[in-house]
């Protein structure tokens, strides 16, 4: 079965080489999606799918237009080339590319989504300073309290679909574009009776490049969370079929 790893970017000339490199010893595919990286990422990008066209791809779009989209597009696709196991996965490596094996194991044995989670078996979270690791937990605390949701990690970014959960998910319908895009897919997920299952992981914070998040994204996460719950007592989830 086939497998695709989006990783959206926007500056990570840094780390672009390696991540692809290791994502691809791992016999998987990668499709980078990339806002207009000023450094050249995908130019570096190009270079590599010299090597290898048919394993890695890449999206250029014009500018940064959310992270949220930069995945849509990278769904869109996937669902269009035909792949069976879609995941998502930052550039910087506070992903272990090497656990996209575990969330896989976890969709082969029964689950329709696998959620690497940071907060599953306590906090698993290296590098950062106090103050962003208790905003990270109890923004996720805060999201389950309003949406009913059981998973510990709810703002997780690391993850691994099915083809059928983002074939079920009205992807065009998708309202958010930051850091809450993580929250709504996994809630339109949840909704819909999809079987999610959150793997323990080992989050380790950048130590090259820059970080993207802002505190305007994090306002979306906890404000858009309200808009969403909202929202959902006027729409249908059809359940999730086969």
């Amino acid at each position: 079965m086939s497998k695709l790893v989006i990783i959206p970017t926007y500056n990570e000339i840094e780390n672009i080489r390696e991540v692809i490199s290791h994502v691809h010893r791992l016999g998987l595919h990668v499709l980078i999606v990339d806002d207009n990286s000023p450094d050249g990422t995908a130019q570096e990008v190009k270079r590599l799918q010299a090597e290898n066209p048919s394993a890695i791809h890449l999206i250029e779009r014009e500018g940064k237009l959310g992270l949220g989209t930069a995945y849509i597009a990278g769904f869109h696709f996937a669902l269009k080339q035909g792949y069976d196991f879609i995941f998502e996965m930052d550039a910087d490596f506070s992903h272990n590319p090497d656990d996209l094996l575990r969330l896989l194991e976890a969709c082969e044995q029964g689950a329709d989504m696998a959620i690497g989670s940071r907060y599953v078996t306590g906090v698993n979270v290296v590098n950062w300073p106090m103050g962003r690791v208790l905003m990270s937990y109890f923004a996720s605390m805060y999201v389950r309290l309003i949406t009913g949701m059981p998973f510990r990690d709810a703002t997780a970014g690391f993850k691994c679909y099915k083809r059928r959960v983002l074939e079920t998910i009205e992807l065009d319908r998708i309202h958010f574009i930051g850091y809450a895009f993580q929250i709504e897919m996994k809630f339109l997920s949840w909704k819909h009776g999809f079987n999610i299952k959150e793997v323990p992981i080992v989050f380790t914070d950048r130590t090259k490049g820059q970080s993207k998040m802002t505190r305007g994204i994090f306002r979306e996460a906890i404000f858009g969370v309200l808009e969403m719950k909202i929202r959902s007592f006027f729409r249908k989830y059809p359940p999730a079929k086969g």
